[in-house]
């Protein structure tokens, strides 16, 4: 359960890093609240998958144990964000070289609001960030690995719990 806590706690973060400050770093109207909103829906599943870890109800378990769940959406969502990530570095490094304002044709669309560009994206400059971030998404991808093969554990568990026989000592055995 430490585990899926440890999931959702990173990903409402990252989706609110998102929602609040995309505009700097996606140019693309609903881009960075798509990528936000996904981050959201990761965290969501996570505290499910709490509730369900914490229950002894086979259902839950069968529901996130499906593989669509876990290896789709963190397979494909982090190619998308590292491919939008090196097509946009030109409007990335202008930001930063224009006193972290944003993007001309954003801000004629009204993106942005009243936040300002975070300083360190600009001072520890764009290799290094899209590295820090490849690696986050790498370990993402790792963490919700593990995530899907505890749920599954945990099913299987669940599903063999009736032909367990109680030992000396509290032990189950098959």
């Amino acid at each position: 359960m430490a585990w899926a806590i440890l999931i959702f706690l990173y990903s409402v973060a990252g989706g609110i890093f998102l929602l609040e400050l995309g505009p700097y770093i996606y140019f693309t109207y609903p881009e960075w609240q798509i990528y936000g909103g996904i981050g959201i829906g990761v965290g969501v599943v996570a505290a499910i998958n709490v509730l369900a870890l914490s229950n002894v109800s086979n259902l839950s378990e069968e529901a996130l144990a499906d593989p669509s769940n876990v290896l789709i959406r963190p397979g494909l969502y982090p190619l998308a964000i590292v491919f939008m990530d090196s097509r946009l570095k030109s409007e990335i490094l202008w930001e930063c070289a224009n006193g972290q304002q944003l993007w001309p044709p954003s801000e004629e669309a009204g993106y942005g609001g009243t936040t300002s560009m975070p300083s360190i994206l600009c001072t520890a400059g764009f290799p290094t960030i899209y590295v820090v971030f490849i690696i986050a998404l790498l370990v993402d991808l790792a963490f919700q690995l593990y995530m899907f093969f505890m749920t599954w554990r945990y099913e299987k568990l669940l599903q063999h719990y009736q032909s367990m026989q109680p030992t000396i000592g509290g032990y189950y055995k098959a």
